[in-house]
């Protein structure tokens, strides 16, 4: 097969797959079901809370960590779909990634909380953090799984959450501190 028909191919089944996806979230996941407003309220609820509680003095520093989550989260999640890991069963549109309820807001925005409730008060951040990614990974996650929202395939665990949120939440953690250190640099 030539470069082109690899291409050719590529595209056809990428459509046959939005098809499929369009087609299961027309029956399964639409806005008629309480799935879809569970999902939909896990997207909105978050960033609602996140426009009262963000510390606006702060708000380019607290808001780089949790883009920075988001970020690092999207990523890992689409890898772990496309790879065969991971499986959302209910979204909030079939147009966009089916975790984006909570890449974009839920871990997101309890992340940049965090950082930003330990970061105000002199907590220690690594302590914090490996209490908040325990609850997601073994806690929230272990929901999501009896309710039928998450699947873990292909010798995925809880425990490889658990170690991701660590990892992503370390590296938001000194990407920030980067992010700080050069703007306190340029300032001088």
């Amino acid at each position: 097969m030539d470069r082109d028909q690899y291409i050719d191919q590529i595209f056809e089944k990428q459509e046959e797959l939005s098809t499929i996806v369009q087609s299961y979230w027309s029956q399964y996941s639409h806005m008629g079901t309480w799935q879809f407003w569970v999902v939909t309220s896990f997207l909105i609820i978050p960033l609602v809370v996140l426009v009262f509680a963000v510390d606006r003095k702060r708000i380019f520093e607290v808001l780089f960590f949790g883009f920075v989550v988001h970020m690092l989260w999207t990523y890992a999640a689409l890898l772990l779909s496309n790879l065969g890991y991971f499986a959302y069963n209910y979204y909030s549109t079939p147009l966009l990634p089916a975790s984006l309820n909570m890449t974009a807001s839920v871990l997101p925005v309890s992340f940049l909380l965090l950082y930003q409730y330990c970061t105000n008060h002199q907590k220690n951040f690594f302590l914090y953090l490996l209490l908040l990614s325990a609850v997601y990974a073994f806690g929230f996650a272990s929901i999501e799984i009896r309710m039928g929202f998450l699947e873990l395939r292909g010798g995925m665990r809880q425990l490889y959450l658990f170690l991701s949120d660590i990892v992503i939440g370390v590296l938001a953690y000194f990407l920030t501190q980067l992010l700080k250190r050069y703007r306190i640099e340029q300032r001088d």
